[in-house]
This record gives C-alpha cells, sequence and structure tokens, in this order.
C-alpha cells in the first residue's frame, strides 16, 4: 500500500476534558467505544501490522483493517475498510488517523479521514454524516459519562451514489 497516494477528505478537530491516556483509550478499547460509537466495537491490535476491526452491534464484522501507525496515546493510524461487497474495490481503501494532542488541561483530538482515490461529495457525505456524531459522543462519554442520543437519519446521498457505481449496500 503506497501512503503517499492517500490524500485528505474530511478533518475534524475537536477539545475534549481528558488525558490523552483517556482518549487512547476510548479510541481503542471495544468496552468503551461501544458506548460512544451507537454500540459498534473497536477491536485492535496495538502494534504495527495488527488487525483493525469494528463490529455491529450484532457482532458482524462491519469494518476490517490494520494498524498502519500506533503510538500510544499521541497518534493511531488505521486502514478503514468498510465490509459491503465490491465497495474497497469501487472506492479504494480509506485511512483514519486519530492525533492526540495535549492543549493545557483539555486534549485536541483530531480525525482525518483520507483516501486512495479522488471521492465525490455523495460518497463523501456518509462519513461527514456520521464523524461529527461519533466524535461528539465520544466527548460527552469522557466528559460526562454519558453518550448522546443522536437520531440519524441514513445518509441518502452516499448510498444512493453507491448504489448508481452498482454497490449492493444494506
Amino acid at each position: 500500500m503506497d501512503l503517499a497516494k492517500f490524500r485528505p477528505a474530511t478533518v475534524y478537530t475537536i477539545y475534549i476534558a481528558a488525558s490523552p491516556e483517556k482518549v487512547w483509550q476510548a479510541l481503542t478499547s471495544a468496552e468503551f467505544s461501544r458506548q460512544y460509537f451507537f454500540g459498534f466495537a473497536v477491536e485492535a491490535e496495538l502494534r504495527a501490522g495488527g488487525a483493525f476491526v469494528v463490529r455491529a452491534p450484532d457482532g458482524s464484522e462491519h469494518i476490517s483493517g490494520e494498524v498502519i501507525v500506533c503510538e500510544p496515546p499521541q497518534r493511531l493510524t488505521v486502514t478503514w475498510d468498510v465490509n459491503w461487497p465490491g465497495l474497497v474495490d469501487a472506492l479504494g481503501r480509506t485511512l483514519v488517523t486519530y492525533e492526540i494532542e495535549p492543549a493545557g488541561d483539555t486534549v485536541r483530538l483530531t480525525m482525518t479521514e483520507s483516501h486512495e482515490r479522488p471521492l465525490s461529495d455523495d460518497i463523501l457525505s456518509g462519513g461527514r454524516q456520521g464523524w461529527p456524531a461519533i466524535l461528539s459522543s465520544l466527548k460527552s462519554v469522557l466528559e460526562t459519562g454519558k453518550p448522546l442520543a443522536i437520531k440519524m437519519a441514513p445518509p441518502t446521498r452516499m448510498l444512493a451514489a453507491l448504489k448508481a457505481m452498482g454497490i449492493e449496500v444494506p
């Protein structure tokens, strides 16, 4: 995989009243991620080359990938491939990077989603709808102990664009 091919398409930065270690734990722990990631569980072998999996609430493997960079508690980069038939072949691979930086009594968390190929705004709209909800809920869990109850409609623009490409979507 040629990392130089990947270009950032979505970047979000938030500030969280927590330690870098606690943010790292939240991003890499199945138990913790279920709380803020709407029942999805992150499983990561925390070493370069280790497996990275996100399981849906029913236990199925929704996202699979590999740990590319693992520098606790500052930086985690993983491949983030949604397991829908034909999706990766049609769109290329995705990288997600979390950068955790101390900022006084808080942490500055920057999430960058990068893609191997240029993608349309319609395709990117799904992640651009989902990431703010996930990261806001992460912040809420870390600061208050409670996830956000966010009601989101399905990403219709993204799903329609994928269907138009012949990709089977759930």
